[in-house]
């Protein structure tokens, strides 16, 4: 059996899937979060030897975003009108923010718009207008300050 082979995208969706119940469920651990992601709606991703297979990119995403959470809901706070807080933003919305900052920060081979990009796609399949508006706008704004940190040097 060949390893199945995900877009990008497909990645990015199963990392929501997986970043979504670790945010409420601090007992569940990285792996089964990923797991359930990858069951979820795939069958075809466990060998015949009951092994799975988890895309490398997926393992970075939802690893990177778990241990840099902190770090990405500052930039989040940063980046919020002043009558916004954190707990106002809706759980979805806050990992896809979470899922773009993390690809425009640390993931090299992402260009800036790219995660952007997908960040707005994920917004509209997985929550409303005024979701994708909102994450459009604050990822925006998170990409012109990293745009001119990267000029400034």
């Amino acid at each position: 059996m060949s390893k199945p082979s995900f877009t990008r995208h497909e990645i990015r969706e199963k990392a929501l899937q997986a970043l979504f119940p670790l945010d409420f469920n601090t007992d569940l651990t990285k792996q089964d979060a990923i797991s359930y992601a990858l069951e979820f709606d795939n069958q075809a991703i466990i060998s015949e030897d009951g092994e799975e297979f988890v895309p490398a990119y997926l393992d970075l995403v939802v690893g990177g975003v778990c241990d840099r959470k902190e770090e990405l809901d500052e930039i989040i706070k940063k980046h919020l009108g002043s009558n916004w807080s954190i707990a106002r933003i809706a759980k979805m919305d806050l990992i896809i923010l979470r899922m773009g900052i993390f690809e425009m920060i640390y993931v090299g081979d992402v260009p800036n718009t790219v995660a952007l990009d997908e960040a707005i796609e994920l917004a509209k399949k997985y929550s409303d207008d005024r979701s994708r508006k909102f994450v459009n706008g604050v990822l925006s704004n998170v990409m012109k300050d990293l745009d001119t940190a990267t000029s400034d040097n």
